[in-house]
């Protein structure tokens, strides 16, 4: 199943997150199909860019969001 979710970069106690899409039976940060946008943090406020076309296109073929990407896709969307 493919699904879209975060994936962690950045080095220890600063985060950044990839918005990708992956395989679920991959690792967290491994592997991915596409990166279609990204979420820091540590930005004041934070920011977050997801590329519409593509993540509407990667729901149209079947794919699921995580619960938390979807709410920084409505977060990003109310910007």
């Amino acid at each position: 199943m493919t699904v879209i979710r975060l994936a962690r970069f950045g080095r220890k106690k600063k985060p950044f997150y990839r918005i990708v899409v992956t395989d679920s039976r991959k690792r967290r940060d491994s592997g991915w199909i596409e990166i279609i946008g990204y979420y820091n943090p540590l930005t004041e406020p934070s920011t977050a860019k997801i590329d519409k076309d593509r993540l509407n296109y990667w729901l149209s073929v079947g794919a699921k969001m995580s619960d938390r990407v979807k709410k920084i896709s409505e977060w990003a969307e109310a910007k």
